[in-house]
Formats: structure tokens, sequence, C-alpha cells
């Protein structure tokens, strides 16, 4: 998968920028700011996805931020110092395979956003969907307009994205939203996990700062911990 081929190139990326002549390093910056360039096109990156229909894909700006800053510190893979606003239309689409989406409202994609979003997806990209309580019927829409073919499907708790780096039980229950148990749901493509989908767990509010949602340590844990394993699994299957 592509974000492999990133994280390989961000572990040589720093160690290229220390050790460059002491000439190129005293021009004014210049070879430090070059350097730090080339570090943030190959460390990790997770790509928030804009998308049309009101929805407010914007939603929980501190939570993405956090996440990547605490899958570096607890997997020790560099990441990326910020996310990157993605439209399916976008030229370099392709070259941001993690995608992340969440929100309160509608969702809606043009039928070239489908088939954008359909090829990138099928060919590796995997995109991580959160309900932030009031996305999920207009969500599972766009799923049966982007795979007709396919089921969105429970994810069985013995599943890899679940083990692939903390043991978990499933998605935490961040927020009450309706009172119903968390879900995990997906789209496989084989047996490749390519759309995973909290529902009912709310793992963006339990990202963002302490806070914005005043939520407890141990909630916020769980919400880490689970985000970390997502981006994990894709980066390894």
């Amino acid at each position: 998968m592509g974000i492999l081929i990133l994280a390989a190139a961000a572990a040589a990326g720093p160690a290229r920028g220390q050790n460059g002549d002491r000439a190129s390093q005293g021009r004014g910056g210049a070879f430090e700011a070059q350097a730090n360039r080339f570090a943030d096109d190959v460390r990790i990156l997770v790509g928030r996805l804009r998308y049309g229909g009101g929805g407010d894909w914007y939603s929980n700006p501190s939570s993405l931020p956090n996440l990547l800053r605490e899958f570096e510190a607890r997997t020790g893979i560099p990441t990326a110092g910020t996310e990157k606003i993605v439209s399916l239309e976008d030229q370099d689409l392709f070259a941001t395979p993690f995608l992340y989406m969440n929100g309160h409202g509608n969702v809606q994609l043009t039928p070239l956003e489908l088939s954008r979003l359909r090829e990138h997806l099928l060919g590796g990209g995997f995109l991580f969907a959160d309900d932030n309580y009031g996305m999920d019927q207009s969500f599972r829409r766009m799923v049966r307009l982007l795979f007709p073919e396919r089921e969105l499907v429970v994810i069985p708790l013995d599943h890899k994205i679940y083990r692939c780096f903390y043991e978990l039980d499933g998605p935490p229950k961040i927020h009450e939203h309706d009172g119903r148990a968390p879900e995990g749901l997906g789209v496989f493509d084989g047996e490749r996990l390519m759309i995973f989908y909290t529902y009912e767990s709310d793992i963006g509010d339990g990202l963002e700062d302490a806070d914005v949602h005043d939520d407890p340590p141990e909630k916020r844990e769980q919400a880490a911990r689970m985000a970390v394993n997502v981006l994990y699994y894709a980066l390894t299957e």
C-alpha cells in the first residue's frame, strides 16, 4: 500500500537533513527550510475529506492534529504536523491514501466524486468515517451508491483492526448519542478492509482537546487507542 512507502521514506528523510554540509546549513536557514518541507512531504499524512450536501465536514478541528501527534508518540512512525484538506476532485487525491470524514449532517457526492472515491479505495486507499451524530443516514446512502455490489457489514471483534496495535473490545462509547451500543462497520475488498465506519461512538469528539467536550481522560484514551489502531491497520494491511 502507498502509505507504507511514505513510512519508509519518513524514516530516512530527517537523517538526510541532519547530515547536510555546513555551508548549506548556513545559507540563511534555506537548507533547513527545504529539509523541513521534504520531511512534511514524506511523513504519514491524514486527509480530511471535504464533501458536499451541507454537512459540517470541518467539525472536530483539533481531533486530527491530536491523532497525528499521538500516533507518532505511540508508534514511533513520523507523522505530518497537521491534516490535509482533500476534495475528491483534487488532482493529488491519490497521493493521500488515508482519508477521514466526520460530521453531524448531510453527505452528498457528485457522480464524479463517487467514481473517484471508488477508484481511490479499490486502488488501495482507506476511508475512516466517524459519525459525529447526524451523519449516519446519508453516509449509508453514500456507501450504497459507492459500492452497490458490496455490503456495509459489522466488523467482527476478532478483526485485525481491533488487534493490530492495541487489544480492543470494539469501538468505545465516547458520547451518548441515542444510547445504543457503539458499532464498527465496514466495506471489504476481498479480505482488505477499505472503509471503516464508527457509529454511536464519536471517536472524533474523544480526540479533541480536553477542554472542548470535557470528556474524562479514560474516554479520551479509549478514542485515541481506537484511532491509532485504525491508522496503523491502514498502514500495515
